[in-house]
């Protein structure tokens, strides 16, 4: 499943600033706005398997009964 995002890129000086509005902690920075695109998808792919890992592991030491799915939105 293909996700979109708003990146948002910045040049200060002679660096290219890059975050997504929607996922908090994914920024990154490049000497080329090619790099910092680069960049920024690398760091949106760790954020979000990172994410997933860190509620895997809150979800397992639950008695709970847990449901998950994919979900789709549109925004």
């Amino acid at each position: 499943m293909e996700n979109k995002f708003t990146a948002v890129f910045e040049q200060l000086g002679g660096w290219w600033i890059g975050y997504i509005e929607e996922l908090p902690g994914a920024n990154t920075q490049g000497r080329t706005l090619d790099e910092a695109r680069e960049n920024l998808k690398e760091a949106a792919h760790l954020i979000i398997e990172a994410n997933r890992e860190v509620t895997r592991r809150e979800i397992a030491d639950t008695n709970a009964q847990i449901i998950r799915e994919e979900i789709s939105v549109v925004a």
